[in-house]
């Protein structure tokens, strides 16, 4: 008599090899690995031009240095550091040319997409904008510089993606890289309470958002970031002179 019976080492063909494991794991690792780094320099943990310290980061962050040096091209790409050649990275620091352009492009690029935004959003997506509205609210009364800024750059993103232009996504991607430090640091403006001028300014972007005013909300988003880029000024020019 024949008896039916399977192997215990049968492996159920959809179940995902171990390599592909491995390769989603160290995916996973990366992207965790390139955010902290991300956040590490948006902060200002590391000073406009100075060198970033490999050795010191791998141990903050408990890994070799070759992982730190992949995530460190993919910043640099973001434009966030320069590598430079045979002698590590250094944080990217804007002239102030370079800055005033590239807040102007960034305005125009966020002008458009507010006024794009407000032909397409749809009501889902505009829910979703309005509940990380409130949590950036939240993360600013309890003053919590770390969840509002990352509240307020996904408001932001949304509101490109809302836009429906790849064009005008892909454009604003590598802008809004170039700039992720100093937007950072411009709440951080002792002179003026910026961080709660660029809260009331949010507000009024959500108003003219939720009543689709296209060209109101074109206005509204070009000088915020107008505002952003005199309050980014005096912050990178006092790090420049530290």
């Amino acid at each position: 008599m024949m008896l039916d019976s399977a192997p215990d080492s049968a492996v159920d063909p959809e179940a995902p090899s171990l390599p592909r494991i491995a390769g989603t794991v160290a995916a996973s690792l990366h992207g965790t690995l390139l955010a902290q780094l991300r956040d590490y320099v948006v902060e200002g943990n590391l000073a406009p031009g100075a060198r970033v310290p490999e050795r010191l980061l791998c141990e903050r962050f408990g890994i070799s240095r070759t992982p730190l040096r992949e995530a460190l091209k993919v910043l640099a790409s973001e434009g966030l550091i320069d590598l430079l050649p045979n002698r590590g990275a250094r944080v990217r620091q804007l002239g102030p040319e370079e800055m005033v352009a590239l807040f102007d492009v960034m305005g125009g690029l966020e002008a458009l997409a507010g006024r794009l935004a407000c032909e397409k959003i749809t009501e889902a997506a505009f829910s979703e904008i309005e509940r990380l509205h409130h949590a950036m609210y939240a993360a600013y009364l309890r003053r919590d510089l770390h969840g509002y800024f990352t509240g307020n750059q996904a408001i932001h993103d949304r509101i490109v993606e809302a836009a429906d232009n790849e064009p005008l996504a892909t454009t604003y991607a590598n802008f809004a890289g170039r700039l992720r430090r100093v937007r950072y640091a411009a709440n951080l403006d002792e002179d003026r309470d910026r961080w709660g001028e660029a809260m009331r300014e949010h507000e009024e972007i959500l108003d003219a958002l939720r009543r689709r005013a296209g060209p109101e909300l074109s206005d509204i988003l070009f000088r915020h970031l107008r505002n952003k880029r005199r309050a980014a000024a005096v912050r990178e020019s006092a790090a420049a002179e530290a």
